[in-house]
């Protein structure tokens, strides 16, 4: 039996804590666990994320509600052995070029230990390291291991750009970037491995629980692995050319589950709903792929009829045909289009739509989805947002051959009805959360698919940062400077700022698609509130769909 205490990470995830501490024994408790927990294989089990101290368990709530997940979860963990077979991890040993232009602080490192260089290299190399936990971004390995007496303290300006396959030391920590990032660790060398391949299989070099050496090599400067090549996209038929991008419009679909492990997040469209709308409007799969646009839309030729339906924030929606003759087009239905031009415009009353085109955006699947995951860069169209001259592939539907634009008269809209000042509701999760309530916030210009930053007088709260653990879309974060930030689709797998409380999956594509500037206020409600709040969405989201099949089937 293991005796751990379970807490929400959101409405449809727990965490279960085994300590509070960085400790190797510790941490293979936790990869135990996990292991314990996959073999059981409980048909809810969406992910493991394990972490230096806790196990993020993410769940599919169509399978299991929370409360089932959890006496499920508890009883899982009365059977589990308490102290469980060790984790069998793989032997890794990693090449490093240490120093000169591939570990730019190896000697300003060395000088503040006390140590001349050569013996720095020798001491780090000379561990043994356990992988405690991949997160940060795809591949991101957090070693246990480190000497104590080399621990360094982080630049106090983070550089802007890391080389992939930096090897490097933060705080007590040791660590390999795994693609070029921003990042404020010490870089001590460089090795030519590649630590995260989506085409590979596995597509992560380490994984949790894996042993690793560093190996100092002192021959001609590493080069990069070659990773292994994109899945080509298959020829199409049917292809729409992006004349213009728009600010960030990118290919998403419902999500990539099942490698949080690796440091992998959800991403995929921020309104799952309103992406699964345009799907059904235009005859596709709910979870078909299809156009994320932010601000405003592309500029989309496609050379033979097709069908579009744009969901969300309404959009100057026009249609160019061949002989120039532009027409209006309306939003959240189906419209039956000849060849010619889609320009989606500025979007209006929100900050993000979802275009779907009958057939779907036909670009491969990548670790299970066809989602543009912008932090791995990977996934979509090349894992980044589209650009002027790009080809979209599309998959085959019937279209009808019209001559002009054609759509119903009637329209659907998944928000109808709402107030727009209506707040948003969260679940607290630490007595320090009550300080979100009375002000009114705004979404900060910096925010992203990674999460929206709230903008207002900062906290001046005494929320503890904890060690890393896992984190999960909705989660509201608090960062130093005392602004709180609630977590999106594109978020991190793990992270160690203090954890106020969640945002209501109810209410998080709502969040998701505020515009910059835009006041908010944020209400406390429980956990039952939650539930009963997702299971009415479920209900709304059938009853559309019932209510589109119905109209298109009297036409």
């Amino acid at each position: 039996m293991i005796d751990a205490p379970l807490e929400r990470l959101n409405d449809h995830a727990w965490q279960v804590r085994l300590g509070d501490a960085v400790d190797a024994a510790l941490s293979a408790r936790v990869h135990a666990l996990a292991a314990w927990l996959r073999a059981a294989a409980p048909p809810w089990l969406l992910d493991l994320v394990p972490a230096y101290a806790s196990l993020g368990v993410f769940f599919d709530p169509e399978r299991a509600p929370a409360e089932a997940v959890r006496r499920q979860l508890e009883d899982a963990l009365a059977s589990a052995p308490a102290s469980p077979a060790p984790h069998a991890g793989r032997e890794v040993e990693v090449p490093v070029r240490y120093g000169g232009a591939y570990g730019p602080d190896l000697e300003d490192a060395a000088r503040e230990l006390g140590l001349d260089a050569a013996t720095l290299v020798s001491r780090h190399a000379a561990g043994t390291y356990t992988v405690a936990m991949i997160g940060f971004a795809p591949g991101f390995p957090y070693l246990l291991g480190l000497d104590p007496a080399l621990a360094l303290p982080r630049l106090a300006t983070p550089r802007t750009r890391v080389p992939a396959g930096s090897v490097a030391i933060g705080g007590a920590q040791t660590g390999i970037y795994p693609r070029d990032s921003p990042g404020g660790w010490r870089l001590l060398g460089r090795t030519p491995l590649t630590l995260f391949d989506p085409q590979r299989d596995p597509p992560a070099l380490l994984a949790p629980g894996d042993r690793m050496r560093f190996r100092p090599v002192d021959d001609a400067p590493p080069a990069p692995d070659e990773p292994a090549p994109p899945r080509a996209i298959q020829h199409h038929a049917a292809r729409a050319r992006v004349l213009a991008p728009g600010p960030l419009t990118t290919v998403q679909d419902l999500g990539r589950r099942g490698w949080r492990h690796l440091g992998v997040g959800l991403a995929g469209a921020l309104d799952p709903d309103a992406a699964a709308l345009a799907n059904h409007l235009v005859g596709n799969p709910t979870e078909a792929a299809l156009l994320e646009c932010t601000l405003r839309g592309p500029s989309l030729a496609f050379d033979r009829p097709t069908r579009i339906a744009l969901c969300g924030a309404q959009a100057e929606l026009r249609f160019e045909d061949e002989d120039g003759i532009v027409t209006a087009l309306p939003c959240g239905r189906p419209v039956t289009l000849p060849r010619g031009v889609l320009h989606v415009g500025a979007l209006r009353g929100g900050a993000r739509a979802w275009l779907a085109i009958a057939g779907g955006v036909a670009v491969p699947a990548v670790l299970g989805s066809r989602s543009t995951d912008l932090r791995g860069g990977f996934g979509g169209l090349h894992g980044r947002a589209l650009q002027r001259d790009d080809e979209l592939p599309l998959g085959e539907a019937a279209c009808d051959d019209v001559a002009l634009p054609r759509a119903p008269h009637w329209w659907i809209d998944f928000e109808d009805g709402v107030p727009a000042d209506a707040p948003l509701r969260f679940v607290p999760t630490d007595p320090a959360a009550a300080a979100l309530e009375p002000p009114t916030w705004r979404v900060d210009a910096r925010s992203n698919r990674q999460g929206v930053r709230l903008d207002g007088a900062p906290l001046a709260l005494e929320a503890a940062e904890q060690i890393s653990a896992a984190v999960a879309p909705g989660l509201i974060q608090l960062p130093p400077d005392g602004r709180p930030i609630v977590l999106l689709a594109d978020a991190q797998t793990t992270g160690g700022y203090p954890r106020l409380g969640y945002v209501i999956a109810a209410d998080l594509p709502r969040l998701a698609r505020l515009r910059p500037g835009t006041p908010l206020r944020l209400a406390a409600v429980d956990e039952a509130t939650a539930q009963a709040a997702w299971q009415e969405r479920r209900a709304r989201l059938a009853r559309l769909m019932l209510a589109i099949d119905a109209r298109v089937a009297a036409r």
